[in-house]
């Protein structure tokens, strides 16, 4: 089966609550790209919240669902950082962040409803996220000649790759993001014009 080139995030923070027994859930679903962008969020999160007993998380990213992480942050283990991540996986998201804050209410709430309220808690923040789906891109500089403008020009237009930076002068230089199954044939037919590198 051919890896898709899309994939689903969320497009901008959202935020949910849930609360049982005098607990409060405070749910935090924020877009993100990079595990270092992550250990600054929750620092940043750990700061605000200082009073709050627990501030448990789940991330997943990369368009192949490979890197995720689930953190329990103290609660009684797979109680948090699991029925996050599982809120995460059931909508198929990557790239996203949900961060969890829990103001303890004074009744333990058993490892029963621990999960229930970590993952409802979850569930209401990304169900106020707006979902988008976003598809696999892949960089391509190309090098040629002035004199070959409107032929690479063309070809682009084509292939719909966007143009991200442009260098014009005795050299061009295009950067361009193109949607990674096309990239391919972007790249075999910029390559049959003579004097068009590729780097």
């Amino acid at each position: 089966m051919p890896m898709s080139d899309t994939y689903k995030t969320i497009s901008s923070p959202a935020e949910g609550i849930y609360k049982e027994k005098g607990s409060k859930f405070l749910s935090f679903a924020i877009p993100v790209k990079t595990a270092e962008e992550i250990k600054e969020i929750i620092k940043e999160y750990r700061k605000l919240y200082y009073d709050a007993r627990h501030v448990c998380y789940a991330y997943m990213l990369g368009a192949e669902h490979k890197d995720f992480r689930a953190n329990d942050d103290g609660e009684p283990s797979g109680t948090a950082g699991r029925p996050i991540l599982g809120q995460i996986n059931s909508r198929e998201l990557t790239d996203v962040l949900v961060i969890v804050v829990r103001y303890f209410g004074g009744v333990l709430l058993g490892t029963g409803g621990l999960v229930v309220a970590y993952k409802e808690a979850t569930a209401d923040a990304l169900n106020r996220a707006e979902i988008i789906e976003k598809t696999v891109d892949e960089v391509i500089s190309v090098r040629f000649d002035y004199l070959l403008m409107n032929d690479v020009m063309r070809i682009i237009k084509d292939t719909g790759a966007q143009i991200t930076e442009q260098t014009f002068d005795n050299n061009c230089c295009l950067i361009l993001t193109a949607r990674k199954q096309d990239s391919e044939l972007l790249k075999v037919k910029l390559i049959k014009i003579h004097g068009v590198s590729l780097d």
